[in-house]
């Protein structure tokens, strides 16, 4: 436990700055099952969608120092890859 009054605060920061990164990676998480979801049901339109919305998320969060600039690139990547493989599969059977 924390003696000084400026280690309380601090302690006080961390738990409110952890609970709201928290958040922010749970909604990460959340929003890209969704899109994982919709490419699995080959729905290309909501996917596109959900991609748009998935990314803004993902680099809200990398301004603002949940995750590494790199983290969301690369997370960024391998969902775009994803719904770039849907729309050459489909394209392919029509």
């Amino acid at each position: 436990m924390p003696n000084t009054k400026s280690a309380k605060k601090r302690l006080r920061q961390n738990k409110k700055r952890r609970l709201r990164n928290r958040m922010y990676v749970s909604r990460i998480r959340t929003e890209s099952k969704k899109l994982l979801k919709l490419i699995e049901e080959k729905k290309l339109e909501e996917a596109k969608n959900q991609f748009i919305l998935c990314s803004k998320i993902i680099q809200r969060a990398a301004v603002r120092g949940i995750i590494h600039k790199n983290e969301a690139a690369r997370r960024q990547s391998r969902l775009a890859k994803k719904l770039s493989a849907l729309e050459k599969e489909l394209a392919q059977n029509n």
